[in-house]
């Protein structure tokens, strides 16, 4: 028997490679209204954030009254590049064809961008309904009422569920809702020399590659016919 009874995959930077086309668009719309920050600044205090609090951090830290159509004009822009560029993370349609157990999708993504992702990227079949975002709950990661919510959703304790997660907010989110954390580290905008994570955000594990999932967990996986 397997130790999980849920696996839970972020999305952005884990089931699709999309991460670094985001902070790229986020970079250029806001040098537009004269603020320069670089893809690292982003990494730091964004990844994995949603929209809203990426906002509104932009407003304190940097003082920036953001127009009305800002959002829009980001979101239209972002999706548009996703249009030509996005990519599902290799080896993650075999894992979510071949995994044994319950598995599910918590995001903080918008439902719309989630939504298009995974179509755009063939996943969404797999997946189906099975799609949590923070527009769920009251309040997104690094919070655990997310993860909480998608496995009670799902009937499963929080000790028997696995996340698998790439950003720091993530992992915190992860962790606090005590379940077992790895990071995926294979997504274009990390990599196996991502610095150590610091305290309280330090996964179980590291996950390099999908390829290595049911190496790592053969338990997870269907035994072949």
């Amino acid at each position: 028997m397997s130790e999980f009874d849920l696996v839970i995959f972020d999305c952005d930077g884990v089931l699709i490679d999309s991460e670094i086309i985001s902070a790229r668009m986020l970079v250029a719309e806001l040098a537009r209204l004269g603020l320069t920050i670089d893809l690292p600044y982003v990494e730091r205090h964004f990844l994995g954030r949603s929209y809203p609090v990426v906002m509104e951090t932009i407003r304190r830290e940097f003082g920036l009254d953001l127009p009305p159509d800002f959002e829009t004009q980001y979101r239209e822009a972002l999706l548009a590049a996703f249009q030509s560029e996005l990519k599902v993370v290799p080896h993650v349609h075999d894992v979510l064809t071949r995994i044994a157990v319950p598995f599910c999708v918590a995001t903080s993504s918008s439902p719309r961008r989630v939504e298009m992702s995974l179509k755009l990227v063939g996943l969404s079949d797999l997946v189906g309904d099975r799609v949590f975002t923070s527009t769920m709950v009251a309040r997104g990661k690094p919070a655990p009422d997310l993860f909480l919510h998608a496995a009670e959703r799902m009937g499963a304790a929080p000790a028997r569920t696995l996340v698998i997660e790439d950003s720091l907010t993530g992992l915190r989110a992860g962790l606090a809702a005590g379940m077992t954390v790895w990071r995926f580290v294979g997504g274009s905008h990390l990599g196996p020399q991502t610095p150590e994570e610091p305290e309280g955000a330090r996964p179980h594990r590291r996950l390099a590659s999908f390829a290595e999932f049911f190496q790592i967990a053969p338990d997870l996986g269907r035994q072949a016919a």
